[in-house]
């Protein structure tokens, strides 16, 4: 009797045992499928971006296949969900680099990723730390090598993100120095729109889903088309589709062109939706003169975080100078920024009644006058639903254009330059 004692209850203990590894296979297994939340596929005509989100950080290997070319990332310690089984869903017919995207348990720790192309790409992948919109990331953007995209002429937007990745992105920008000619007289002005966010950064989101990317992006457009026909003016768009870029590269680019202008187009949020109205904003290099104008600032300059770069350009976007030649430009700016809001205060109430300054990022050409025109606050209930209308998008449009007109009308515009 005593040995069937013994013996039953050595079997109760090992069932336990048995059953307590068991219960921690399977929270481990759970907890391992559950790594990656989030696939998200961007396609442009630029670059293509593949983002992961995990609640993990997430370490990677990756290398190069060809026939056919292909890009493999192999992820550790996650398990295959029924996450990452959906990217391939996600690649579009017309994404112009990727293929196909296929996933698989490669070993007991490891999903491999395997990215078909389309075409020949120079793959930039990285990690981004949590924000509060995102938690981990590992990015994977698939930018066109040289020539590999059928002899097109190469994309200057395309150079200046590679220079940007290498953190060099001064490397081919003209000297700040004028243009031959008066702009407007000797020569067309050169004017650079900017639709803020886009890609993984959606800018403020309104009640009713709103996204700031898609109507700053609508509003550029049907400015870039109207300044299209006008007989003196030429214009640039940092971005023309759903595509993130960089802070920097957008100054970048203007530069790049050699703006006289440049115009960046937002519809923000505020903590509070009574918070109404519309805005102007420059540049200022000695502290916001609002605690208003602050808070946009570093929403705004947020944006790089949101949207996600690597290391290397972050190294970049703590380097600024400033000189005599800024001051010069703020003080266009603020003449600039002021004929854009009085126009703006015709089709919508101002949220200001002058032009607030604050560190914007975007703005920090140093010899481009740069306006930052808040259209109207998405996170007001109202005013989410005029953006939403193409009949104000066309207002705001136009008001802009009248801006400049009389900004170039006036004799002093640019003297100095």
């Amino acid at each position: 009797m005593p040995n069937a004692n013994h013996n039953l209850g050595r079997r109760r203990l090992l069932q336990g045992v048995a059953a307590s590894w068991l219960l921690s296979v399977s929270r481990t297994g759970f907890a391992a499928s559950s790594h990656v939340i989030a696939v998200r596929v961007w396609p442009s005509s630029t670059y293509t971006r593949v983002t992961l989100e995990s609640n993990v950080e997430l370490k990677y290997k990756q290398f190069a296949l060809t026939n056919p070319d292909r890009v493999v990332v192999d992820i550790e310690g996650v398990h295959l969900n029924s996450v990452l089984k959906g990217i391939a869903g996600q690649v579009r017919a017309d994404d112009p680099y990727l293929k196909q995207a296929r996933v698989g348990q490669f070993d007991q720790n490891t999903v491999r990723l395997v990215l078909e192309l389309k075409q020949s790409v120079s793959p930039h992948i990285f990690t981004l730390a949590p924000v509060p919109e995102y938690r981990n990331r590992l990015v994977m953007d698939l930018y066109p090598t040289k020539g590999g995209s059928g002899g097109e002429e190469y994309d200057p937007l395309l150079a200046l993100l590679e220079d940007y990745n290498k953190g060099d992105l001064e490397r081919t920008l003209p000297p700040e120095a004028p243009q031959a000619g008066k702009a407007g007289r000797d020569r067309p002005i050169v004017i650079m729109l900017d639709p803020g966010h886009g890609g993984e950064d959606p800018g403020a989101i309104g009640k009713y889903k709103t996204r700031e990317k898609d109507i700053v992006l609508q509003i550029a457009r049907k400015l870039s088309a109207m300044i299209k026909r006008e007989p003196n003016m030429k214009v640039f768009m940092t971005r023309n589709e759903d595509v993130f870029i960089p802070l920097k590269v957008r100054v970048a680019k203007a530069r790049k062109q050699r703006a006289d202008l440049f115009v960046s187009i937002h519809a923000d949020a505020f903590t509070s939706r009574a918070a109404r109205g519309s805005s102007v904003f420059a540049l200022s290099t000695k502290g916001a003169t609002s605690s208003a104008a602050n808070f946009l600032a570093q929403t705004q300059n947020a944006s790089d975080q949101i949207g996600g770069v690597s290391k290397s350009g972050d190294r970049y976007l703590d380097h600024t100078m400033f000189d005599l030649i800024q001051t010069a430009t703020i003080n266009d700016s603020l003449k600039f920024g002021k004929e854009v809001l009085n126009r703006m205060g015709k089709i919508n109430r101002l949220h200001k009644n002058r032009v607030d300054q604050a560190g914007f990022a975007v703005l920090k050409a140093p010899d481009i006058p740069s306006i930052l025109v808040e259209t109207a606050f998405i996170s007001n209930i109202e005013e989410e639903r005029k953006l939403r209308t193409s009949h104000f998008q066309q207002q705001v449009a136009e008001s802009i254009l009248a801006g400049i007109k009389a900004y170039f009308a006036n004799g002093d515009a640019l003297a100095s330059r």
